[in-house]
C-alpha cells in the first residue's frame, strides 16, 4: 500500500491467537470522539478495554493497533446471522470521525481511499466474502450508529466491498412514503433476517422499541435519505432486493 502505515500497538486484545480462516467479517466503526488524538489514546489505553485492528486517521494514514490474528475488542455484544460476539470472527477498522455526538461529518477522501485499499488487501488475504463487510450499527443496532449515514456504502459496494441493492432511483422515489400491508411488514422483517440482522428481541425490552432500532440501522445504511424508523414500500423493496441477492 502506498499510504503510510504506522504501528501503535494496543494492549486490549485476547492473547490466544486465532486461525486465519476464523476471520469472516470486517466491521467499520467511527471513533466518535472530538479529537483524533483522544481516540488514539483511548484505543491504546489499557483502562479503556477497547481497541480495533486498524485506525484510519483524517489524513488517510493507517495505524495498526492489533495484529489481525488476535481478537481486538471492538464489536462488543453483537450478532449477525448465526454469529454472536463478532470479535471472535472479525477485523475491526476505526475511522477517525467525531460521530453523531460531536458534529458528525463526511469522511475525507484520503480516509476513503486508504480504507478501500486496506479492505481489498484483507478480503484477498483472508478470503472474506464481500457481503460480510458490515457497520457497527448492523451488528449492534440497539447501542450503535456508526459508521453512520454519511459513510459511502454504495461507493464501496461498487468496488466489491460490501453489499448494495440494484433498484433504480426512480423506483425508490416512487415508493418512498407509501404504506405497506401487514404482510409486507412481516416479509420486511423476514428479509432483514435473511440479510443477517438479528430480529430476536432481547429480554426486558419492548418489541416495538427493539424493532425501531433495527429499522433505523437498516435505513442508516441502505436508505440514508430518510431515516424515520418507518417501514414504507421503498424500504420493503430494498430489503426484498438484498435478500434475493444474498441468498
Amino acid at each position: 500500500m502506498s499510504k503510510k502505515i504506522t504501528l501503535n500497538y494496543s494492549p486490549n486484545f485476547d492473547i490466544k491467537k486465532r486461525k486465519p480462516n476464523q476471520i469472516k467479517f470486517i466491521i467499520f466503526h467511527y471513533t466518535g470522539m472530538k479529537k483524533e488524538s483522544e481516540a488514539i489514546n483511548r484505543l491504546t489505553n489499557i483502562k479503556s478495554k477497547v481497541s480495533s485492528h486498524y485506525l484510519i486517521k483524517n489524513n488517510g494514514e493507517i495505524i495498526v493497533l492489533v495484529p489481525d490474528l488476535y481478537e481486538a475488542w471492538h464489536a462488543g455484544v453483537s450478532s449477525w446471522k448465526n454469529f454472536k460476539s463478532l470479535n471472535k470472527n472479525s477485523i475491526g477498522i476505526e475511522i477517525s470521525n467525531p460521530g453523531h455526538n460531536f458534529n458528525y461529518r463526511n469522511f475525507s477522501k484520503k480516509q476513503i481511499q486508504s480504507l478501500k485499499k486496506l479492505c481489498k488487501l484483507l478480503l484477498k488475504k483472508y478470503k472474506i466474502d464481500k457481503k460480510n463487510i458490515l457497520g457497527h450499527s448492523d451488528i449492534a443496532p440497539i447501542r450503535k450508529k456508526d459508521p453512520g449515514e454519511k459513510f459511502p456504502w454504495k461507493y464501496f459496494a461498487k468496488s466489491g466491498i460490501g453489499m448494495w441493492y440494484s433498484l433504480s432511483k426512480k423506483t425508490l422515489l416512487k415508493n418512498r412514503g407509501k404504506k405497506v400491508t401487514p404482510i409486507d411488514k412481516k416479509n420486511f422483517y423476514f428479509n432483514l433476517s435473511k440479510i443477517g440482522y438479528s430480529i430476536k428481541c432481547p429480554k426486558k425490552m419492548k418489541k416495538d422499541k427493539f424493532l425501531n432500532f433495527i429499522i433505523i440501522a437498516f435505513q442508516r445504511r441502505f436508505r440514508k435519505e430518510l431515516i424515520n424508523n418507518k417501514i414504507d414500500q421503498e424500504c420493503f423493496l430494498i430489503s426484498q432486493n438484498l435478500a434475493k441477492k444474498l441468498n
